[in-house]
């Protein structure tokens, strides 16, 4: 799917915690509904895609874990993003592009319906086969990259994984191939939808493996079809395998310029850089990693992944007369499905470490709320959604919010900009008191999956009335902003 990035290393965020997000985004023309659930594994023996028809044994050992899945599920699970109860968090899919030589040498497998012949894996099945049985962010690249070997994959992805310590990520090459690399502990990642890790370093990949993994026959694979483009034989991935594209400079590069001019403003000439030059919007040498000019917050995170070029000539929403509005694609788009911000908080005791912040519709007009991980339900108002438009839940109210307040931009913002501001602050307050709950050992043992759960409900319940509060201030804008209205009263 479409999608936007963003990987935030324990020293680079403002209180020591490894911080993994991505915006889900439907292709264009489409929306997607979506939960917040959490799964137990427990007696499932084996899983079948949906679009590839593969069947994948399971193993045995599984834990619960949270997951982001579809509400409609003609087109598989989809779970997304999450945590497992040992706190090992994982994000799948950004999908990637590439080029002909490396499908040329490692063609992408695909369901045949002729003969019947399953497909590989691919983002629908890569959280539900891998998160409840990886003991780390290592051990989870090491597990998908075994399932790649041997399935393959019908499509180029990115995906990451954290702990307490180490985020890692990985991306699929052709069909059977992938690298992993361990994100800086002091820098951030941006990840538009291309290809993006810019250097590896195969002596360490196939020597200690400390912040670099690949498949076994990468470096043999890689010489046998001249994919190596660099002239000092130091790889480029994003040479090598990634796409060159016109597209790209249109649809995926902007966004990553868009995160870095504003996490790193002084870092280049951001704004005064021709488009293909560096620094540029459609530059192809932004860096894959960059250090913060200060330490990156969560609110930070849910900024640059709202971002529609706020402040440049391509904002959507602008009025300058030389702008070029629509130019790029933005990141906060209207077909936002879910943003996860997985949060491990080296602080808090393991059963409270792992916040899942979530927000549902459009970024633009959407707020961001935290929920606990380490639960064995989750509330009502984000697990039941349904495939049927309602105001009835988290996901559809969002949708519904965003689409009215987009038509009636200058009435709603001031509204949705207070929401967007209140409701963290409320339910993170929630986090607070519970967390303190937690570290007094007022609440122990198995109280505390209890005591957890029971946050979130509060959260949700805050949730719901923040949200109907902003609907009736957006749907009162809206409607008075219809073209039939006149200014007379009928009395």
């Amino acid at each position: 799917m479409p999608c936007t990035t963003i990987l935030v290393g324990k020293k680079a965020s403002f209180d020591g915690s490894t911080i993994v997000a991505r915006n889900e985004d439907s292709s264009n023309g489409e929306f997607c509904p979506k939960r917040f659930v959490s799964v137990d594994p427990a007696g499932k023996t084996s899983y079948t895609s949906v679009i590839s028809h593969l069947t994948v044994p399971l193993p045995q050992g599984g834990v619960r874990y949270t997951a982001m899945p579809n509400a409609d599920l003609k087109e598989g699970l989809w779970e997304e993003a999450g945590f497992n109860a040992r706190n090992v968090g994982m994000s799948a899919t950004e999908t990637l592009t590439t080029n002909e030589r490396v499908l040329a040498a490692d063609p992408l497998v695909r369901y045949d319906a002729a003969t019947g012949t399953p497909g590989g894996i691919g983002e629908e099945d890569m959280v539900t086969l891998v998160l409840p049985y990886a003991t780390s962010a290592r051990d989870g690249v090491l597990r998908l990259g075994a399932l790649l070997e041997r399935y393959g994959t019908y499509e180029m992805n990115g995906i990451a994984f954290s702990d307490v310590d180490e985020i890692w990520w990985l991306e699929t090459v052709g069909g059977h191939h992938w690298i992993a690399r361990r994100v800086p502990d002091d820098c951030y990642v941006t990840m538009p939808n291309q290809l993006g890790i810019d250097s590896f370093d195969l002596d360490d990949a196939y020597g200690e493996k400390r912040e670099h993994l690949c498949s076994p026959d990468l470096r043999e694979w890689v010489a046998a079809n001249h994919l190596d483009l660099s002239l000092d034989g130091q790889l480029n991935p994003r040479d090598a395998f990634g796409s060159h594209s016109d597209s790209d400079h249109v649809y995926n590069t902007p966004r990553a310029w868009a995160i870095q001019r504003f996490l790193s403003p002084t870092a280049g000439p951001w704004d005064r850089a021709l488009p293909a030059e560096d620094f540029g919007p459609e530059c192809d040498r932004l860096a894959w990693y960059r250090r913060p000019e200060r330490k990156v917050t969560i609110e930070d995170v849910k900024y640059a992944l709202s971002l529609c070029y706020q402040g440049t000539p391509y904002d959507p929403y602008g009025h300058d007369p030389a702008g070029r509005p629509g130019r790029y694609r933005p990141i906060g788009i209207n077909r936002n499905s879910q943003l996860a911000v997985l949060q491990l908080r080296p602080y808090e005791p393991e059963a409270t470490r792992a916040l899942q912040w979530v927000s549902l519709g459009s970024n633009a007009y959407n707020a961001l709320v935290p929920l606990y991980a380490n639960v064995g339900r989750t509330p009502a108002y984000l697990e039941d959604t349904t495939a049927r438009v309602t105001s009835e839940n988290f996901y559809w109210a969002n949708r519904i919010i965003g689409a009215l307040a987009d038509g009636a931009r200058t009435g709603c913002v001031p509204h949705v900009e207070r929401y967007q501001e209140a409701l963290p602050a409320a339910t993170f307050a929630l986090v607070r008191a519970c967390d303190e709950r937690v570290r007094e050992d007022a609440v122990a043992g198995d109280d505390v999956c209890g005591e957890l759960e029971a946050a979130n409900d509060a959260i949700a319940d805050e949730c719901r009335r923040q949200t109907e509060a902003l609907l009736d201030h957006v749907l009162y804008e809206a409607s008075m902003g219809m073209g039939n209205a006149f200014c007379r009263s009928d009395g």
